[in-house]
């Protein structure tokens, strides 16, 4: 595998350092600690914001970690094809829900480590759902869950408890659920209902 922005020769500590100032600055701080697995499934939430992007990566710096995403084929084309990647970026053909799953199923199988954020909403604005493709792929892969967060009413980013699926949607739902009700989005007006999700 290439190098991307988190495993680049010094670049990584750079941004370490980069990310805590950038933090402290604005009264945040990072709790927990980056679970200690080699394969999981990171749910990003709540996704509200522009903003829940850098201060995810900031996070990741601190944490000391790699984190990758999926993006649609189309944007890896060339002149950004290395520039994405270089970012994390693990190109997806969208086209089919279905499909996206076992590709990215397959991406878990063909890699010795590999931690993939997913916002389970979709979208920045609000949507009567979450979708549960995150959860297939957990399942599918055999990967844990890491419930990653932002709450910016406390102004606290990390991770909480390691989920470990038990192929009981519903069930599993309710834990991650019960997390998340007290963690607050920059927008709370966009915060997806987590009462609902999509099977």
């Amino acid at each position: 595998m290439k190098h991307t922005i988190f495993d680049t020769p010094g670049l990584g500590t750079l941004m370490g350092w980069i990310s805590m100032i950038f933090l402290k600055l604005f009264g945040w701080r990072v709790e927990g600690e980056m679970p200690d697995t080699k394969k999981m499934v990171i749910i990003a939430a709540p996704h509200t914001s522009n903003w829940d992007l850098p201060y995810t990566l900031f996070t990741a710096f601190i944490l000391k970690t790699g984190i990758y995403w999926m993006g649609k084929d189309a944007i890896f084309k060339q002149p950004f094809r290395n520039l994405f990647r270089w970012l994390g970026g693990i190109p997806i053909d969208r086209s089919c829900s279905h499909s996206v799953v076992n590709q990215t199923i397959e991406q878990f199988n063909k890699r010795n480590r590999l931690a993939l954020a997913i916002a389970p909403a979709g979208t920045r604005t609000k949507v009567s759902h979450w979708k549960t493709g995150f959860y297939h792929i957990a399942v599918g892969a055999k990967v844990p869950i890491a419930l990653g967060f932002l709450d910016y009413k406390r102004k606290i980013s990390g991770f909480g408890p390691l989920i470990h699926p038990t192929g009981d949607l519903e069930a599993d739902m309710e834990l991650i659920r019960a997390f998340y009700k007290n963690i607050t989005g920059k927008h709370p007006e966009k915060a997806t209902d987590l009462a609902k999700i999509r099977k």
